[in-house]
C-alpha cells in the first residue's frame, strides 16, 4: 500500500485539479511532492479530519492553530505558492457542492476519509472566537471585536512592533533595506501629521489611537493637543502611561470611548489610521458622517485603511473565515472606491489617495521576523495557538499585499466649506523623477 504522503499528495491534487507545488510530509514520516519545495508537515490524522469536516480555509486555520499542521522551510514560499494555486482561479472557481459532483473528487474525498480515520470532529482550538447571536458593529459587540484582537497582552505587542508600538504599515524609503523597522514607523507617523497640517494649537482627534504613538508623536513634534479614542483597556493604559512618562499629559488625553460618542468637536484635524476596517459596510456612512460632524470647516481628514480588490458580484463577497474567526471578528475589508464613495457622500471633499500596498508587505515581513526571534517568549505571553495565529495571520497578509490581493490607502479628505475654499496647497506632492 501506498505510504501517507503518497496518498494524501494524490487525493489533494485530484481535488485541487493540479499538482501540489509544496512538499508533503505525512505523520508516517513519508514524504512526496517536488524536491526542494517547502514542507507542508501534517503531523497527524486529526489535521485531515478538521479539513473533511469543515472544508476550505476555517480547517487549514483550525489545524494550523492547533499545531496538528505546520510548515518547514520558509513560510512565506509555501503560503505564495500554494495561493497561486488557489487565487489564479479566482472567482470562477468552482464551490464544494460542484466539485463533489466530479467523480475523481468524490474518489479523492473517499481517499482522505480512509486516511483520516474515525469520523470523530475534533473541537475547535480555544483561540477561535465564539460567535454570539445578534447584531454587529453595536457598541457592544465592537467592544468585544477590539477585546479580542488587542487586549492580547502589551507585552506580546511589544515584541512584534517593537519600540514604536505602531500597529500599521510603516513609510518605507525607495530601498526599504536602508531603513530600520523604528525609523520606518516614525516617517509613517510624520507622514501623517504633514498630511493633515498639523501646527502648534490646532487640536487632533485620533480614532483608533492604539498605544497612543500617533498622538503622543503630533504632540511633541508638532505642537497640537491631541485626543485619542479607543476601545481597548490595555491599550488606552499603555497609551497614558506613555503621556505622562514624556511628560505630555497636559496636550495628550486617551479616552476609552466609541467613536460614535465623542462630542466635544470641532477638531482642526482627524486621523483614522487602521481603524475603519472595524467599522463594518453597514455602518461606514454613519462613521464618515460623525468625522465630517467634528471637523470644523476646512478641517482635514487623514483616513489610513486596507482595501480589497472589487468582484463583480459584490453581493457575494463573504469576510475571510480564518480573519473572522481568530484575527479581526466581525471586520470587513471594502474597495477603495466604495471608501471614497462613502466619504464623498458624507460630505467630505477628497483631495489625495496614495497606496502603500508595498510599504505594508514590507511592515509585516519585519513583524514576522520579530516573532519568529523571540518566539519562546511570544509562546509564554500568548499562548502556542495565539503565537501561531499571529504568524499565519501577518505571514499570509504579506503575501497577500504582494500580490495585489488587498492594498492599504491613505484617502486626505476636507470639509470644504460652501465658499469651496479647501486650504490645499495647488501642489500638495512632489513626485520624484
Amino acid at each position: 500500500m501506498p505510504d501517507a504522503a503518497s496518498r494524501l499528495t494524490r487525493s489533494l491534487e485530484q481535488l485541487a485539479g493540479a499538482p501540489l507545488p509544496v512538499r508533503v510530509r505525512a505523520w508516517d514520516g513519508s514524504e512526496a511532492g517536488p524536491p526542494g519545495a517547502p514542507v507542508l508537515v501534517v503531523r497527524n490524522r486529526r489535521a485531515l479530519r478538521r479539513l473533511l469536516f469543515k472544508p476550505g480555509e476555517l480547517g487549514l486555520a483550525r489545524a494550523w492553530v492547533a499545531g496538528d499542521l505546520t510548515v518547514e522551510g520558509d513560510l512565506f514560499t509555501a503560503l505564495d505558492l500554494l495561493a497561486g494555486l488557489i487565487w489564479e482561479r479566482g472567482e470562477d472557481a468552482p464551490g464544494l457542492a460542484r466539485v463533489l459532483r466530479d467523480p475523481e473528487a468524490r474518489t479523492a474525498v473517499r481517499g482522505l476519509v480512509r486516511l483520516a480515520g474515525p469520523p470523530l470532529p475534533p473541537a475547535p482550538p480555544r483561540e477561535e472566537v465564539r460567535r454570539r447571536r445578534g447584531p454587529v458593529h453595536t457598541r457592544r459587540s465592537d467592544r468585544r471585536a477590539i477585546s479580542h484582537h488587542y487586549d492580547v497582552g502589551n507585552d506580546f505587542y511589544e515584541l512584534v512592533l517593537g519600540p514604536s508600538m505602531v500597529y500599521s504599515c510603516a513609510y518605507w524609503p525607495a530601498s526599504g533595506s536602508d531603513a530600520t523597522l523604528e525609523q520606518a514607523q516614525q516617517d509613517k507617523l510624520e507622514l501623517v501629521c504633514r498630511k493633515l497640517d498639523l501646527k502648534p494649537g490646532r487640536r487632533l482627534l485620533d480614532v483608533g489611537c492604539g498605544w497612543g504613538s500617533l498622538v503622543l508623536h503630533a504632540a511633541r513634534e508638532h505642537g497640537v493637543s491631541a485626543v485619542g479614542v479607543t476601545l481597548s483597556r490595555e491599550q488606552a493604559t499603555y497609551a497614558r502611561k506613555r503621556a505622562a512618562d514624556e511628560g505630555l499629559t497636559d496636550r495628550v488625553e486617551i479616552r476609552v470611548q466609541d467613536y460614535r460618542d465623542v462630542d466635544d468637536g470641532p477638531y482642526d484635524a482627524i486621523s483614522s489610521i487602521g481603524m475603519a476596517e472595524h467599522v463594518g459596510a453597514a455602518p461606514y456612512l454613519e462613521y464618515a458622517r460623525v468625522l465630517h460632524s467634528l471637523l470644523r470647516p476646512g478641517g482635514r481628514l487623514l483616513n489610513h485603511q486596507i482595501g480589497r480588490r472589487p468582484q463583480r458580484d459584490e453581493s457575494a463577497y463573504r469576510v475571510d473565515e480564518f480573519i473572522d474567526a481568530y484575527v479581526f471578528p466581525d471586520g470587513e475589508l471594502a474597495p477603495v472606491g466604495t471608501t471614497v464613495t462613502q466619504l464623498e457622500r458624507a460630505g467630505f471633499e477628497v483631495r489625495d489617495l496614495e497606496s502603500l500596498r508595498e510599504h505594508y508587505a514590507l511592515t509585516l515581513r519585519r513583524w514576522v521576523a520579530n516573532l519568529e526571534t523571540h518566539w519562546d517568549r511570544a509562546v509564554q505571553l500568548a499562548g502556542p495557538g495565539r503565537a501561531r495565529v499571529w504568524k499565519l495571520y501577518m505571514a499570509a497578509s504579506a503575501v497577500a499585499f504582494e500580490r495585489n490581493r488587498i492594498g492599504v490607502n491613505q484617502v486626505l479628505a476636507v470639509r470644504t466649506p460652501e465658499s469651496g475654499g479647501s486650504g490645499m496647497p495647488l501642489r500638495s506632492r512632489t513626485w520624484g523623477a
